[in-house]
């Protein structure tokens, strides 16, 4: 069955929310708790969120598959920069993540597949469309945060040259599937 790779459309936002909350083991919907209004969906807020244009949380900053009409996987990526003057985090969940980040990179915040679609060199076509654009926008690699606990997809990166940078211990939460520690992983494409 013919697989089509495109840039995501606002239309796609629902999807890639759905998505997120594959790859993010709860993370996602831990985030989109915080901003929630009371009775609202956490699926709804984050079709919200990637309806937005402008933003690092946009679907302009997706690239998704599609098969027989459908969104079967996406790759959200932007540009990390160095910032000089970072706010703290102050929540305790998210503060373990707050410097695990490697600037002039392309990061890759998610890439999920349904299931189905998994194992068939999907994620490896992602990755080359992920290479493409970050020697496009002269980055010096790819960077992204996975966890210990996902140790095929760990494997997956290690595969395809990424090296486990930095590491972080999660902070348990009963929204959060994983425990363990979290790897900040890169690839230098100079290398």
């Amino acid at each position: 069955m013919p697989v089509l790779f495109r840039p995501a459309l606002q239309t796609d936002a629902r999807d890639i929310a759905r998505l997120f909350q594959i790859s993010s083991e709860g993370g996602a919907d831990y985030i989109w708790s915080l901003i929630a209004q009371p009775g609202e969906a956490l699926l709804d807020v984050g079709a919200l969120r990637y309806a937005r244009q402008g933003v690092n949380f946009s679907y302009e900053n997706c690239l998704v598959a599609e098969a027989e009409g459908r969104v079967i996987g996406m790759m959200h990526s932007y540009v990390m920069r160095e910032d000089l003057n970072p706010e703290p985090v102050a929540d305790p969940v998210l503060a373990p993540y707050a410097d695990m980040e490697v600037p002039d990179t392309l990061y890759i915040s998610s890439l999920a597949l349904h299931e189905g679609w998994r194992s068939l060199g999907l994620g490896q076509a992602f990755l080359k469309f992920a290479h493409q654009r970050c020697a496009e926008l002269g980055l010096k690699g790819l960077s992204l945060i996975d966890y210990a606990a996902n140790t095929g997809a760990r494997r997956f990166y290690e595969r395809h040259g990424f090296k486990i940078v930095k590491t972080c211990t999660i902070v348990p939460h009963p929204m959060i599937r994983v425990t363990g520690e979290a790897y900040l992983m890169e690839k230098r494409l100079d290398v």
